[in-house]
């Protein structure tokens, strides 16, 4: 069974009605219409949470906390496991920190990992990918 992993650009993508938030809205419905696994690292959902209480304010960051609760997507906790790989992850790549987590969660749940961010191409030989 597949299981996906949506990184913040992503989700971002989708809620900001970029032009990836048509394919973002495609997994969302395969995800929900065959029962499929799909996940959100903790430290991902922070970072899409700020974006948008930096651009829009109060109100609209606790717009997107609410939205995001509503989608098909897991949130996951960073445990001591996680946190641990996604530091394994950063001494040895150039990527956000918040990146790793989201390549960590990746890889604890034999995952494919939906993103529409680039930085992520360094690890397309360690998981799964697939680009926005």
């Amino acid at each position: 069974m597949k299981r996906y992993v949506f990184d913040s650009s992503a989700l971002i993508s989708y809620l900001d009605g970029e032009p990836n938030a048509p394919k973002v809205a495609d997994y969302l419905e395969e995800i929900n219409d065959k029962e499929l696994e799909a996940f959100l690292c903790v430290v991902n959902y922070g970072e899409v949470y700020y974006h948008f209480l930096r651009t829009g304010g109060n109100s609209t960051g606790e717009t997107i906390l609410r939205t995001i609760r509503t989608l098909p997507v897991e949130i996951v906790e960073a445990n001591i496991d996680l946190t641990i790989s996604a530091g394994r992850l950063k001494a040895f790549n150039k990527m956000s920190y918040a990146d790793c987590f989201a390549a960590a969660l990746t890889e604890s749940k034999k995952g494919i990992l939906v993103t529409g961010d680039k930085e992520f191409k360094q690890m397309e030989k360690s998981i799964k990918i697939e680009f926005l």
